[in-house]
This record gives structure tokens, sequence and C-alpha cells, in this order.
């Protein structure tokens, strides 16, 4: 069997299945590695995402004697046209033994791929956009990732880097142990929130999924909609994700914070199931589904992630914003230690350069524990 090096592009459901495949294979001797349930990379990457109705993307393998070595995507979705730039092309699910030659081919196929669909230059990585796995890790590789955060091998940040990619932006993680009371200060400004007959911080209320989850939406996007890389959520995703996440959401770990009466910042937390998943190697059946189900239904994490946080626009910067921030923090600290015991929180990501973000994190006593970082390069 020849051991020329090939790449080609996926198009049989063979090639899919050896594609999703590597993604755990190229990680099996990696002990911090946590890759996600098969089934949902197979459903990010099928008809039934609606990523697909304003996006394209073209996936490859590359393989060497018969034996996948590499794999990587290519993708251009009309929204990053609208609201980044036009000509920005996207690749991600860079994975890869460590051989220059792999990496070489690899990027060699997503970029015709993309110059030939008329983009000018190349970012990522993104699995598949800014709303999955964003960024390459290259700080924070001695412990595995939380949940819906990505996990690469060290080399990586090499090898795209030789390609010519330069820094864009880095995104944050912060952890911080959450079994002790925050610093006074932060204790004080709680409080002083609390005073307030105006602000009133709430749980969701799961009698009312769809209407939260609106809600939500609707602080995110007007809060996120000037931030680095922002690329607002369709109706269709909206319901997909309000849908995916529905069984995940405990009331007490997703707060709204009312001002007069109207939602003005919300604050998103969920267990880090990656403690139960890691083990599965991304295997559902036969037997992996019975502690899932437990590890949904009664959730017993060392750590809590915040993934998505938003004030609307109009309040930022504003005290009402700071007392608001901090209240939910507390409450949601104060929920993760005595109902579901656990120790460890972690915020993230944050762009580098929120620093409202990065003040209050920093407030809490919490510090970086991982970066990723976005690449780009002229095609």
């Amino acid at each position: 069997m020849s051991s020329e090096l090939t790449v080609r592009e996926v198009r049989t459901p063979a090639d899919r299945r050896r594609f999703i495949d590597f993604g755990y294979a190229n990680y099996i001797d990696d002990p911090n590695a946590a890759p996600p349930l098969r089934r949902e990379v197979e459903e990010l990457l099928s008809n039934k995402n609606p990523w697909f109705e304003h996006a394209r993307c073209a996936l490859f393998i590359a393989e060497r004697g018969g034996r996948v070595v590499g794999r990587i995507s290519a993708q251009v979705d009309s929204l990053v046209q609208k609201h980044v730039g036009e000509g920005l092309g996207q690749f991600g699910f860079f994975d890869l033994e460590d051989d220059s030659a792999t990496a070489t081919a690899l990027f060699d196929a997503a970029e015709g791929w993309l110059k030939a669909q008329g983009m000018t230059r190349s970012q990522g990585p993104y699995s598949l956009s800014i709303w999955d796995e964003p960024g390459l890790l290259i700080e924070g590789f001695d412990h595995p990732p939380t949940v819906m955060m990505g996990h690469h091998r060290s080399w990586y940040r090499r090898h795209v880097e030789a390609r010519g990619y330069a820094k864009v932006k880095d995104l944050y993680t912060y952890e911080l142990a959450i079994d002790t009371p925050f610093p006074p200060a932060a204790q004080r400004v709680v409080k002083t929130g609390e005073s307030s007959k105006r602000l009133v911080v709430r749980e969701t209320n799961m009698a009312k999924y769809n209407e939260e989850a609106a809600i939500i939406l609707d602080i995110l996007n007007d809060a996120w909609c000037h931030n680095w890389g922002f690329i607002p959520l369709t109706p269709a995703e909206s319901l997909y994700a309000g849908k995916k996440m529905k069984p995940v959401v405990k009331p007490d770990l997703v707060r709204i914070a009312e001002y007069d009466g109207e939602p003005i910042a919300f604050m998103f937390t969920l267990p880090n199931l990656n403690e139960v998943t890691a083990k599965f190697r991304g295997k559902l059946f036969p037997f992996n589904w019975i502690p899932l189900l437990r590890a949904i239904g009664r959730p017993r994490p060392v750590t809590m992630r915040v993934p998505l946080m938003g004030v609307r626009k109009k309040f930022q910067g504003t005290r009402i914003a700071s007392l608001a921030a901090f209240m939910m923090i507390e409450y949601i600290r104060r929920a993760s230690t005595q109902k579901y015991g656990a120790t460890r929180g972690e915020i993230g990501w944050i762009l580098e350069d929120n620093q409202p973000m990065r003040t209050i994190a920093e407030a809490i006593d919490s510090r970086i524990n991982k970066i990723y970082r976005i690449y780009e390069r002229a095609i």
C-alpha cells in the first residue's frame, strides 16, 4: 500500500465517518481531551443544523497509506460576509498528527476551496461558527476543557503559524473557587444591589421556557452586537439551540435581571457535563446514556461554566449594570455550591479586549486558565 500523502474532499457517508472518527483517534492518548458526543458532531455537520441555511462548508481528510492522518473544514457564511467583512472565509476542525507536510496539504485544500468561493482571507479555527467551538487552544493544555469548549494538541499552533497565520484575537476563560465567599468588595456591591427596590434578579421560569429563551436572546443580540466577530443567531438557530439546551437548563443557574420590570441582563450557567462524558470518547451506547441522564437530571459537578452573560447596551457602563452582574454571579454561586455541590467555576470565553467583563472576573478573584486564539491570513 502506498505511503503517499493525499488529501481529498469528503463526499460519501463513509468519508464523513472517517472525518469524525479522526477527531477522537487523534486524542486517544491525551488525558486532558474531553471530546463531544459523536451524535452531537454528526448533527452539527448535518442539514439538521440551521447554520447551513446561511452557510456552506467543505470537509477534507488527509490520508497516508490508507490511514487518516489529518482533517480540516473550510466554510463560507453569508452572515459573516454581512456582519464581519466581505471575502472572509473560515477554517475549522483542524486536527492532524505532528507532520508539516500534512498541515501544508490540508491548508492547500481548504484555502483552495475558499478561493474558489471568492474568498480573499481565511480566518479560524471555527468548528463550525463562533457559536460552536472558536479558537485554537494555545495555553491551558494541562487540564480538560469544560462543556462546549475545545481542546487541541500543543503542536497545532506551530503548524498554523508556519502557514503564515497571524493572531487576530485571543479568547480567555477564567477559573475561580466558588465554595468560599467572594471578596468583601464584591459582597458589598451585592448588598447595595439588594437594597434597591427597582432592581430584581430572578430565576428563569421553566413553565414559560420559550418566552424566557426569547428574552435572553433579545438581550444577547443587543448586548453583543458591537462585539468583535459577533454574528446574530437567526430565529431558526435560536429555536434549535433552545430545544437542545432545555434538558440541561436549571432555573436557578440561569438568572435574569430586571430594572423597573424591564429585563436588562442575564447570566447563563451550565454544569460541566464533560466530567461525565469525557470518558465516553464520544460513544453514548450501549450504556453511557445511563450516567449521562443521571448527570443531567441530578448534576453534582465539580465545575460550573458560565458561557454567556450580557447587559443591554443602554445600561452598559452604568452602576445598575455592575450591581446586576455581581448579584447574578453571587446568586448562581450560592446555588452552585449549596444545591449542586460545585466547588469551581469557569467564566468564558471572554474577548481579550472586553475590559468590563475582565474587570468583573478579576474582582471575584478569578484567573485566566485557558487562552484560545483566532488566526487569519490573506489567501
